[in-house]
């Protein structure tokens, strides 16, 4: 009897480890860092989506919900030189809740894209497939539905009285770069956006100005 029960005790531990672990396994990842940092997947978390009709409002909205985008650049690596050359940086526009709309990064010169910058024109490029939006919905990344914008201009140094602005706008959504090693000559900068596109429906991008994108009240 015994040995039944202790036979019975270990089949009921290993079922409730097996289950644990399954929910381990299919459970999304929590971000990790500043208040609400990494957590816009979360239904209860995630603002609703303005009405597609306000274009300027959504682009303010996908921008400031967006911890990460892909820039475009001109390359001057040599392989490929005067080529069209992308890649993803983390970025922010402000804490949760009180985005200034303006795209800061925290750049080093050793990044690849970093170098391109000698000629500043860039394309920034964010998408809803980065929070839990589209799989909710049933979107494609790729379909207008899931929205994403993209954001042309010039990528400058921000000068000193931007800097504590830039800073805390970064450091609150990616608490990891205050870690980073020094000796990379990290620097904060910015977007100046001259040109807005919006996709978030069928029938084509709806273009926005600066203007109205930044004349948008963030609520």
């Amino acid at each position: 009897m015994a040995g039944l029960s202790r036979g019975s005790a270990r089949a009921l531990l290993a079922a409730l480890l097996a289950s644990t672990l399954l929910a381990l396994l299919v459970s999304p990842a929590r971000g990790r860092g500043g208040r609400d940092h990494g957590d816009w997947d979360e239904a209860s978390r995630l603002p609703p989506l303005p009405p597609r009709e306000d274009a300027a409002r959504v682009a303010r909205f996908v921008t400031h919900v967006s911890d990460w985008g892909a820039l475009a650049t001109i390359s001057t690596l040599e392989a490929v030189r005067g080529r069209p050359f992308a890649d993803v940086l983390s970025l922010s526009d402000g804490p949760p809740g009180a985005g200034s709309g303006v795209p800061y990064f925290y750049l080093s010169p050793l990044q690849l894209s970093v170098s391109n910058l000698q000629n500043p024109y860039a394309t920034l490029t964010m998408t809803l497939a980065q929070t839990n939006f589209c799989k909710k919905h049933g979107f494609d990344p790729q379909s207008p539905l899931c929205v994403h914008i993209m954001l042309s201009g010039t990528v400058t140094k921000v000068n000193e009285t931007e800097m504590d602005i830039a800073k805390h706008s970064l450091f609150i959504r990616h608490p990891e770069m205050k870690t980073w090693p020094s000796s990379h000559n990290w620097f904060f900068a910015k977007l100046n956006i001259t040109n807005i596109w919006v996709l978030d429906y069928f029938g084509g991008p709806k273009i926005v100005t600066p203007e109205e994108y930044y004349n948008v009240t963030v609520q």
